[in-house]
């Protein structure tokens, strides 16, 4: 729950509001724009100003709405001791005028953006541009009365105690200048202004003090006069206000000699008028000032009506003066101890804490199967069992004794296996995992596991022997065999593929030895060159050779042969590269390289239709460097960047 408010943003003028948003705009977006850009490129250079103060003024006024309290969601003696100080309807219209001038210009902007967007010209945008601005700066100065209420309830808001309206609490109230800030003055470290004359305490102060190690806020309210609700000022009202709404020990003060300028009638009286705002209260009536006059000193008439504040029930009167600061210390104490007392009874008849911890109490009862009664049984066993002594040398020994025998915690370590019931005791020891592979072992455990598998094994054998197993059919054996070879045949192919693929990524799809040592025979090269539509005639008939011979013939050795090139050649020199025509290539006819130059086209129509700019590209800004070039040049340098 939020205490304070010192964090609220400060309201500025209407006038600096706008200063602050056009200075931004102006510093944060583009300034230049020519007339001989394209229109498309003006248009978003004035829609971006439009946008962007837009933003500006919403982000301001959205921070200005968040950063005060909501009046309808703070606690209640908040919420009233703000309408009897700022006057809630005023507060909440100011705050409305906010948030209406923020959506109005929303508005505006989303309307002229929507012109800009059918800009003609550059003049145009510019006129869109300032007619937009100058409707929100028109809004904006609307809000001129707002902004300045608004900054007055942030300063004053900022200045109001930090009061906690559900920690413990001591409240002083009373008459004006009864001794009250006196009181607080005297257990607290709170400045407090302390002067003789009545309405010294405008607003509510707070002090805060430990006692038995727990912290406890007093709160000195403004003096309240005897007359109805309806006449009572501001100041009077945070007084009631905090009587009503907080959780206190209120502390009733009354000044038996009169010095306050009210009678002893008059402070009775204003006790049983407000004696109904102490309902669920503890309440303390304390008689200040016994240093100048004591109860025993009154009339008769005086000290009756004195007596008739102890009928009141749960009403506990003590004396006091804070000018000697006698009893102060134990009316305090006192106080805090009613109010200690309360909360405790309090906190007891809520059933909220009760019924928590029943929620987390489940007692399980079986449900009845018969009509018979079976009662709580304990072991014989148990009944005779005898009772534990630790002085005793025969006792029975302890999990406890065991161990402080065997050197004690961290050294020794229970067995926790010893009080398994196994048929054999030699078994206990035995490891035997109970969870494997995430399963639990004894799920799977079988005692009859050794004789179902011998039975089966029996079982099988006799099968066997009467011929279950052997075929009738010669057919059939064939078409066994024929599976048999396809399935040798899957598993193969599969392995090589699993071993091709392995290999492929252990290279990383790099050759394994340079491309033009790779061996190929003559009847592959003529069979590729005569498939991308070359006449092979020649080339058999030059090399003069059966087609038969000319299988282990490679296409690098013909090559070689015809250009006159020896394998030793080869190895002092390698000829040089011919550079390739990555256009024609290939290509041995128009209609194949009108094919390949569409393709071309299609690849590069989504890169054109981006038009990316990138680092080849050299574009020349329509914003010419005059200025750079002109003038004399400085010394040192003619590079004009």
């Amino acid at each position: 729950m939020q205490l304070s408010w010192k964090d609220i943003p400060t309201v500025p003028t209407a006038n600096d509001m706008l200063d602050i948003v056009l200075n931004r705009t102006q510093r944060k977006t583009p300034t230049v724009i020519r007339p001989g850009f394209k229109i498309t490129r003006i248009r978003a250079f004035y829609m971006r100003k439009v946008r962007f103060t837009a933003d500006g003024f919403a982000e301001k006024f959205t921070d200005l709405i968040s950063g005060f309290p909501n009046i309808n969601d703070v606690h209640p003696f908040h919420r009233d001791l703000m309408d009897t100080l700022y006057e809630k309807n005023h507060y909440k219209v100011s705050l409305a005028a906010v948030s209406r001038a923020k959506t109005l210009i929303e508005q505006v902007s989303r309307d002229y953006v929507r012109l800009l967007k059918f800009g003609q010209s550059l003049y145009q945008c510019k006129q869109l541009k300032r007619a937009a601005l100058g409707r929100m700066a028109t809004i904006v100065k609307k809000l001129k009365d707002p902004f300045v209420y608004l900054e007055q309830v942030r300063q004053h808001l900022g200045r109001l105690p930090s009061i906690d309206p559900n920690t413990r609490t001591l409240l002083i109230c009373g008459y004006p200048n009864v001794g009250k800030s006196s009181f607080l003055k005297c257990i607290t470290k709170a400045d407090v202004e302390v002067q003789p004359y009545a309405f010294t305490t405008k607003s509510l102060y707070v002090g805060h003090f430990d006692y038995k190690y727990l912290r406890f806020q007093a709160i000195d309210t403004p003096g309240i006069l005897d007359r109805p609700t309806e006449d009572m000022n501001n100041i009077e009202m945070q007084s009631i206000y905090a009587i009503a709404h907080l959780r206190s020990c209120v502390l009733y003060f009354m000044d038996l000699s009169e010095q306050c300028g009210f009678s002893i009638e008059a402070q009775v009286k204003l006790f049983h008028s407000i004696k109904p705002l102490f309902a669920n209260k503890s309440v303390m009536v304390v008689m200040n000032k016994t240093d100048i006059i004591r109860v025993e000193d009154l009339e008769e008439e005086q000290q009756e009506l004195l007596k008739s504040l102890t009928t009141v029930p749960g009403v506990e009167v003590m004396h006091a003066s804070c000018h000697e600061e006698e009893n102060v210390m134990q009316v305090r104490n006192q106080a805090c101890e009613k109010l200690l007392t309360a909360r405790i009874e309090q906190k007891l008849k809520g059933t909220a804490r009760v019924n928590n911890v029943l929620n987390k109490i489940h007692v399980a009862r079986p449900q009845a199967r018969d009509d018979l009664d079976r009662a709580a049984h304990i072991p014989d066993a148990v009944k005779e069992l005898k009772k534990y002594d630790a002085e005793d040398p025969s006792r029975r020994k302890l999990a406890r004794d065991i161990e402080a025998e065997n050197g004690g915690a961290g050294v020794f370590n229970i067995n926790l296996k010893d009080k398994y019931l196994l048929e054999d005791e030699e078994w206990k020891n035995d490891v035997m995992p109970e969870v494997l592979d995430g399963k639990n072992v004894y799920d799977f455990l079988d005692p009859d596991i050794a004789a179902k598998l011998q039975a089966l094994e029996d079982e099988e054998e006799k099968l066997e022997a009467e011929g279950f197993y052997d075929s009738d059919s010669d057919v059939e054996d064939v078409e066994v065999d024929e599976i048999k070879e396809k399935a040798d045949w899957i598993r193969d192919k599969q392995k090589k593929m699993i071993r091709d693929a392995r290999s492929r990524k252990a290279l990383k799809n790099h050759a394994i030895m340079p491309r033009d040592q790779v061996k190929k025979s003559f009847g592959e090269m003529e069979e590729h060159m005569y498939s991308i539509g070359h006449d092979t005639t020649a080339l058999r008939n030059r090399l003069g050779k059966p087609a038969d011979d000319r299988k282990n013939v490679s296409g690098v050795d013909i090559l070689k042969r015809n250009q006159g090139i020896s394998d030793a050649k080869i190895h002092k020199k390698k000829a040089p590269v011919k550079q390739s025509d990555r256009l024609n290539d290939g290509l041995n006819d128009g209609a194949l390289r009108s094919q390949a130059e569409r393709l071309a086209k299609v690849q590069r129509r989504e890169r054109n239709r981006m038009a990316r700019q990138g680092e080849g590209d050299r574009h020349s800004t329509a914003m010419l460097p005059k200025h750079l070039f002109s003038g004399k040049r400085g010394i040192g340098t003619n590079d004009r960047r």
